[in-house]
């Protein structure tokens, strides 16, 4: 009985310790967070040069988005958000640009960029911490990064699915 007690209490402990570590270990740091920001970038940029300059305001019905709308929303999303929630300066371009040729929405997608990087780059391991409103709930500095990440990752996708529409090959998947 006693053995039983003493191999509970050990399992207990081990998996308690296990857990932690897994917690802590899961938390992206900074610099890892900037080099897959950094290809994220690179890989919406090949999305937007996959799609002809004629088809940029393709959309698959009327209530969609267009490919370049899908593309301006995703990165001016990441500016708003990190101007809001993640204690980023105003922006030294224009965050809500509508950019009408594949030029323009390139260089309007690396100010985005750019500027959600060196805003995120700023933050401590405490402000990453530190919990804040956010449309409606509460969640960490490093979980808005989270948001921020995924919001980009789903309207690139939608974008992607512009470009299949149409017969043309999408840039490859860019895992790391």
């Amino acid at each position: 009985m006693k053995a039983k007690k003493t191999i509970s209490k050990t399992a207990l402990v081990l998996f308690a310790w296990i857990c932690a570590t897994g917690l802590a270990n899961a938390q992206t740091t900074i610099e890892e967070f900037v080099a897959k920001w950094d290809n994220s970038k690179q890989f919406t940029l090949e999305v937007v040069d996959k799609m002809p300059d004629n088809l940029l305001d393709y959309k698959p019905d009327a209530g969609a988005m267009s490919f370049k709308e899908q593309i301006t929303h995703l990165s001016g999303t990441m500016v708003m958000i990190s101007s809001r929630f993640l204690n980023g300066a105003t922006p030294s371009f224009a965050a809500d640009a509508k950019p009408t040729t594949k030029a323009e929405l390139k260089a309007f997608v690396e100010n985005c960029y750019a500027y959600t990087k060196s805003t995120v780059a700023k933050l401590s391991e405490a402000q990453l911490a530190e919990v804040v409103d956010i449309f409606g709930g509460k969640g960490s500095r490093r979980q808005v990064i989270g948001l921020a990440d995924d919001h980009t990752t789903h309207h690139r996708g939608a974008a992607i699915s512009y470009i299949r529409a149409n017969g043309i090959e999408p840039p490859a998947y860019r895992g790391m």
